[in-house]
């Protein structure tokens, strides 16, 4: 079962995997969500948050969204003939208009789409994944040279507010 104590959403669903580098990494333009079509015992791996999600990125291929090199682990209690293969491409569920409007952007601004977080929602499996734009070195010294600046900043106006 999705640690019922664990991240949640802005919905409230619960996150079973998230993929913290990605954001790192890349300039998030936009997300979306999608579903996913897995085997049974991906669903209970999935539950249990046997996932990984670092590597992962997805493509349009022939008008279908397909996700890649996201690694689920076989389930602890399926046999040999009944589990599934760990990196294996899953097909994203998404309308044909949204897919059509992500493969124009992809290739008019050379964009990536990376898989942010894994949850569940009302029972089925979800998939976030974003728009987005590669960082260089620099770009990721300068996001986190901000980001302390800017908790600086709060914690003095903490310290000045008491």
């Amino acid at each position: 079962m999705a640690k019922k104590g664990g991240p949640k959403t802005s919905d409230g669903n619960v996150v079973v995997a998230s993929n913290r580098r990605a954001r790192r990494d890349y300039d998030i333009l936009d997300t979306y969500e999608c579903g996913l079509v897995l085997t049974g015992s991906e669903v209970k791996s999935l539950r249990e948050a046997n996932v990984q999600l670092v590597d992962g990125f997805a493509r349009v291929e022939r008008n279908e969204m397909w996700l890649f090199n996201v690694t689920i682990s076989p389930w602890l209690h399926s046999s040999a003939h009944s589990g599934h293969l760990p990196e294996r491409k899953r097909k994203l569920l998404m309308h044909r208009s949204e897919i059509n409007r992500i493969r124009a952007r992809v290739d008019q601004e050379r964009l990536s789409l990376i898989p942010l977080q894994i949850y569940f929602k009302d029972g089925r499996a979800k998939i976030e994944i974003a728009l987005g734009k590669g960082r260089k070195m620099y770009d990721k010294r300068n996001a986190i040279a901000k980001r302390e600046s800017d908790l600086e900043a709060q914690r003095a106006m903490r310290r000045y507010s008491r």
